[in-house]
C-alpha cells in the first residue's frame, strides 16, 4: 500500500513539473486509470476554453508582475481543467511561485507547490487534469522558444491525450486608445492594454506547435484564493504533501477572515466526528482538537506541522 501511495504521488509530480531548461531524461507516462482516459478517446485540440475567472487572473498578474522588481524576468503558471473530446476548459490557474528559478530567459516552477495546490482544487472535482502551462517572454517572442519545445516534448505524453495546450504571454500588443475589454486579432490571440497572449497545442510526437482558437466563457479561476497565500504554501508544502500520503483522510479548505488568508488542514479521528485541525496562515502554524462537537485550541506552537501533528496524535493516544 505504501508503494502505490508513493507511485500515485510520483506520477503527479511529473504531471505538474515542467521547465523551462535543457530537458531532463522524458518520465515514463503514468499508465491510464481506465479506457475513457486513453487518447484514442480524444481528437487533436480544436478550441481552449478559458473562464473569465482565468483570464483575469493571467492579465491581472503579468501586470502585476511586469510592476515589479523581476519584471524583466520570466513567469508563468500551469493550467488546470477539463479534457473535452477536442476542446480543454481551463479552470484553474498554479503559479510559477516565488520559490520558482527564473531570469529573462527561462523560468523553472516550484512543482512541489503546485503538486500541493493541485491537490487542494482537486478536492472539488476529481476530473481536474493538468492542461499545459503559460509563460511569458520578456521580448517580443510570441511564439514558444526551442527551448521550450525541448522540454515540452518530453512533458505532454504525461497529460491526458498526450497533448497539451501552451500560452505565450508578451507586453508588445496594440493598445487601443480608451478600451476597457480584451480583443482579439487573431483566433489563438488575447490582448488587453499591451499585454498579449497566444495560444498553442502540443501533442506527444509533434514535431512543432501550431495555433489553438481561444475563447471566453464566464466561470472562476478555481485556484485564485491560492494564490494570496501561496508564498506560505511554497513554505510548508514539503510537510504537507508529506502529511498527505501518510494520512489517509486528510482534507483541505481555504479559508480567508479578519486573521487574513490561511489554510486549514481536517484529519479525522477515531471517534466519528473527532479530528485535529490545523490552521495554517503567514504568521504562523495553530492546532486544534475537535471532540464531542467542541473545539479545544492547543498550546503547542510547532512550526513543522507534520511534527505537530505526530506529537498530538501520540499525547491523544497516550490520555485514551
Amino acid at each position: 500500500m505504501l508503494q502505490g501511495l508513493i507511485g500515485r504521488a510520483a506520477r503527479l509530480v511529473r504531471e505538474v513539473q515542467r521547465s523551462l531548461l535543457p530537458p531532463r531524461p522524458a518520465p515514463r507516462p503514468a499508465p491510464s486509470a481506465s479506457p475513457a482516459a486513453t487518447a484514442t478517446t480524444l481528437a487533436p485540440l480544436q478550441r481552449i476554453l478559458l473562464t473569465d475567472g482565468v483570464g483575469r487572473t493571467l492579465f491581472e498578474e503579468y501586470a502585476g508582475h511586469r510592476s515589479s522588481a523581476s519584471g524583466d524576468e520570466e513567469t508563468g503558471w500551469v493550467l488546470l481543467g477539463l479534457r473535452h473530446a477536442d476542446e480543454a476548459v481551463v479552470l484553474a490557474t498554479l503559479p510559477a511561485g516565488t520559490q520558482s528559478d527564473a531570469s529573462v530567459s527561462h523560468v523553472r516552477f516550484n512543482s512541489l507547490a503546485q503538486v500541493v495546490a493541485s491537490r487542494i482544487v482537486r478536492q472539488t472535482d476529481r476530473r481536474l487534469t493538468t492542461l499545459g502551462v503559460v509563460h511569458t517572454h520578456p521580448g517580443t517572442l510570441r511564439h514558444p522558444s526551442e527551448g521550450d519545445l525541448r522540454g515540452d516534448r518530453g512533458w505532454v505524453g504525461q497529460l491526458r491525450g498526450k497533448e497539451g495546450i501552451f500560452g505565450i504571454g508578451t507586453a508588445d500588443a496594440v493598445a487601443i486608445s480608451g478600451a476597457q475589454f480584451a480583443y482579439q486579432p487573431r483566433p489563438n490571440v488575447f490582448c488587453l492594454g499591451e499585454l498579449r497572449f497566444s495560444w498553442y497545442a502540443l501533442a506527444d510526437g509533434d514535431a512543432e506547435y501550431r495555433p489553438v482558437a481561444v475563447e471566453v466563457t464566464i466561470g472562476p479561476d478555481l485556484a485564485r484564493s491560492l494564490h494570496s497565500f501561496w508564498p506560505t504554501l511554497e513554505g510548508h508544502a514539503e510537510r504537507i504533501e508529506r502529511l498527505y500520503r501518510q494520512q489517509a483522510g486528510l482534507k483541505f479548505e481555504v479559508t480567508v477572515d479578519e486573521w487574513g488568508p490561511g489554510l486549514v488542514l481536517t484529519l479525522p479521528l477515531a471517534e466519528s466526528g473527532d479530528s485535529l485541525r490545523i490552521v495554517v496562515r503567514p504568521k504562523g502554524v495553530r492546532y486544534y482538537v475537535v471532540q464531542a462537537g467542541e473545539v479545544f485550541e492547543v498550546q503547542h506552537h510547532d512550526e513543522h506541522l507534520d511534527h505537530g501533528v505526530y506529537l498530538l496524535l501520540a499525547e491523544l493516544a497516550a490520555r485514551a
